[in-house]
């Protein structure tokens, strides 16, 4: 019999690519969904890259409630746990930090009484980074941003403390679950429906000209494609049990990315724009114009790096270039007429 895998948020980006990557490799797969309503949009995203053949079933269970989670876990071999609550401080960030928190303590609970063999978590490689910004150099695993610092945006604050939860709460565990947790840097790649949320919309506002000009901001970046094979990797190896892997791929300023889909996309990158805003622009604009501006800020110069090592290592992990990222995500959004 194949393998029973329960992936949390189905209707997130990167839980389409996992469900439908597992799918491929031969493994049935669970997802959670808030709502039975949203079970044909997972269905019809993941069938767009691979045929579920009946191996794909759900669960109807959300991480601010109890309910639901003993039944997804009923019979469940793996969990990846890559359901996350996304958003800014205007959506409260007190309510951001115990939705991660305690929505990860549900999902090891439920796990850890139904005896799965195995959890790896999504966390964020803005867990284990310098609190500032502006610290230059390469850091790892070893490093754990520290939540206490007020300088800290809502969301680097909830994945730090979602991860430091699972972490205390596996070390009271005395059981046969095991955990891992990756740590992504910013993912891109293709997208599975014209519905783009979170990093990919970045690439899609500069297809469109929706960006006046390019804020100094650098990401590493991250294929979803790799993302999902590093999750795989650290869910059947046992060298990964009890460990932590970054998994944020290349080093890239926005103005770099810009580059690549001006020369890339033929046409279509006619409206990406070429013209780098000076930080201290960004700096006012956050101040008197756009306060949704304030939570990049802090990131503007930044160059702090994250070592892969470890993840390409243990687990054999090979990350592709970032440029190939950046241009199979616009070419997919042109494709699926999401731009």
């Amino acid at each position: 019999m194949p393998e029973l895998v329960l992936v949390t948020g189905g209707s997130g980006y990167i839980a389409g690519w996992t469900i439908a990557e597992l799918l491929r490799r031969g493994y049935d797969v669970r997802t959670t969904v808030r709502s039975p309503a949203r079970e044909q949009s997972v269905t019809a995203a993941v069938s767009s890259a691979v045929d579920p053949a009946g191996r794909l079933s759900f669960a109807v269970a959300d991480l601010t409630a109890d309910a639901g989670w003993e039944a997804a876990l009923k019979d469940v071999d793996h969990v990846l746990h890559v359901a996350s609550p996304l958003g800014l401080s205007s959506d409260g960030p007190v309510a951001l930090v115990a939705t991660a928190r305690d929505g990860t303590l549900r999902v090891l609970r439920a796990a850890t009484a139904a005896g799965v063999r195995r959890v790896v978590m999504t966390s964020a490689a803005n867990a284990a980074s310098p609190s500032s910004y502006a610290t230059e150099g390469i850091t790892d695993e070893t490093l754990w941003t520290d939540p206490s610092d007020p300088t800290l945006i809502p969301y680097r604050r909830s994945k730090t403390l979602a991860e430091r939860a699972a972490w205390d709460f596996m070390e009271s565990y005395d059981g046969p679950t095991e955990l891992a947790t990756v740590l992504p840097g910013a993912v891109f790649g293709p997208v599975l429906t014209a519905d783009t949320t979170g990093s990919v919309g970045i690439v899609a506002r500069m297809i469109t000209g929706g960006m006046a000009g390019i804020p100094r901001i650098g990401l590493e970046i991250v294929d979803v494609r790799d993302l999902v094979d590093v999750h795989i990797l650290a869910m059947t190896s046992p060298a990964a049990a009890g460990q932590r892997f970054l998994a944020t791929g290349e080093f890239q300023w926005m103005a770099d990315m810009a580059r690549t889909l001006r020369d890339g996309l033929g046409e279509h990158g006619g409206r990406v724009p070429t013209r780098e805003v000076p930080d201290f622009v960004i700096r006012l604009l956050a101040r008197f114009r756009d306060p949704s501006l304030r939570e990049i800020t802090p990131a503007l110069g930044r160059r702090n790096r994250h070592s892969t090592e470890k993840a390409r290592t243990l687990l054999g992990w090979q990350p592709r270039p970032a440029r190939q990222t950046v241009l199979d995500c616009a070419e997919s959004l042109i494709a699926r007429g999401a731009v």
